[in-house]
């Protein structure tokens, strides 16, 4: 599963972070988003840690661009061992 997290861009105000889960074969099959309060990897560690905070991010955010030109975000995530 992973996190991506996105640039609001074209300033449509909706700042959030997406988790996507996706079977053994790369298809997702199911996906949440919440919201946070500014754009960017930082926010959403923040609020990764306060909306799941059983929720780890297990690798680097890894920037990327949209084809539209968006900067986002992904990392990788798992649920804590210990949960």
């Amino acid at each position: 599963m992973f996190l991506t997290c996105y640039e609001d861009t074209f300033n449509y105000g909706w700042h959030h972070v997406d988790l996507f889960v996706h079977d053994e074969y790369g298809r997702e099959v199911n996906w949440v988003h919440w919201t946070v309060e500014a754009d960017g990897p930082e926010a959403a560690d923040v609020s990764v840690r306060r909306e799941e905070p059983l929720l780890r991010r297990t690798t680097d955010w890894e920037p990327k661009t949209s084809a539209v030109g968006a900067p986002y975000w992904t990392a990788e995530a798992a649920w804590d061992a210990d949960s």
